[in-house]
């Protein structure tokens, strides 16, 4: 399984990525056609879910596993605040454990993708699971810094107060859950009559898209290694904790994707929605939750959460995460 996803298209393309930012290559992405890349891979797998939703029974696991993401998704903030606690401020601690407890819904697309080319079925519902995920994380977030905030952080809170009604419309209502919500419930409602007559641009351009954009998410990812040696320990005051950011950004997707594995499990979920429950468990947000922590949180600092989420964590779960839940997942339903 890893060589497989090694020598996949887009994984390759993600490293093409890497390596010009590496050498120094003038290859760049537009920003309007990364935009319009994204669009399109939201709006395909949305689709595509909502078809498959529309084809398949709306069982009482089908209401379990939806609650018991958003459970997920609620649940990891909590640990993941206390274990970021000891090394980073309350306000970094707090955004990137929001970060952490929401998902990456370019990770997700890229699992769908994985699980294709391996010949395994998974149900549409789960792509409602990664939308249902993206805001308890960034609620709970928010909640454990005005409960946990440090002492010198609290005249500045004081004169900001959060802006509740903005913050819930900014986590349930922002553009990339709106398009992949709307786009599933579209195919939900037209069926498989809708996929064939949208099929040769949902399915035959999807892979090619999608190498596209990981090549641009690995130029991305990239740059955003500089932001690492910009980080100091606010919490403590020591300097550099690059390390511990580089440890945390290891330990997190995998510890939580064992967690969701072991939900999966007890839900009784087939292999395909297994691995990929486990994938939105060890993913991390980074787009709804920093859109949502410049608003909420300015405090906190964008060059300790994005980069453990989208340099590290990123990478790791497209590279090696995939697999080893693949394999994970596999292992469990055999036993």
């Amino acid at each position: 399984m890893f060589l497989d996803n090694l020598s996949s298209p887009p994984l390759l393309f993600f490293f093409l990525g890497v390596l010009a930012v590496l050498v120094r290559s003038d290859l760049d992405v537009p920003g309007q056609i990364a935009k319009f890349l994204s669009l399109y891979l939201l709006f395909a797998i949305g689709f595509k879910g909502g078809v498959a939703l529309a084809e398949s029974e709306l069982t009482s696991t089908v209401w379990l596993t939806l609650l018991a993401a958003m459970g997920l998704s609620a649940l990891v903030p909590l640990y993941t605040f206390f274990l970021l606690r000891r090394r980073f401020s309350a306000a970094d601690a707090a955004a990137t454990a929001a970060t952490y407890g929401s998902v990456s819904a370019v990770t997700f697309i890229t699992a769908t993708g994985y699980l294709t080319a391996q010949d395994v079925a998974w149900n549409g519902y789960m792509v409602a699971a990664m939308a249902l995920m993206e805001s308890p994380a960034i609620i709970v977030g928010i909640l454990l810094y005005t409960r946990y905030r440090d002492a010198g952080d609290v005249g500045d809170a004081a004169k900001q107060r959060i802006d509740w009604p903005e913050l819930l419309r900014e986590s349930c209502l922002n553009g990339s859950v709106l398009l992949i919500l709307g786009s599933m419930m579209i195919g939900w409602f037209t069926g498989p009559a809708g996929m064939a007559q949208v099929s040769p641009v949902v399915t035959d351009l999807f892979l090619g898209i999608l190498c596209l954009f990981l090549l641009d998410m690995g130029i991305v990812a990239a740059r955003r290694l500089k932001d690492l040696g910009r980080s100091g320990d606010t919490a403590t005051g020591s300097g550099s904790m690059i390390g511990s950011m580089v440890g945390f950004s290891l330990l997190f997707p995998i510890a939580n994707g064992a967690l969701a594995l072991a939900l999966g499990v007890a839900l009784g979920l087939g292999e395909g929605d297994l691995v990929l429950l486990a994938v939105l468990g060890a993913s991390a947000s980074y787009i709804a939750v920093p859109a949502a922590m410049r608003l909420a949180l300015p405090e906190a600092n964008p060059s300790t959460y994005l980069p453990m989420s989208l340099a590290i964590t990123f990478p790791f779960n497209l590279l090696i995460g995939i697999p080893i839940y693949h394999h994970a997942a596999q292992w469990l339903l055999a036993g």
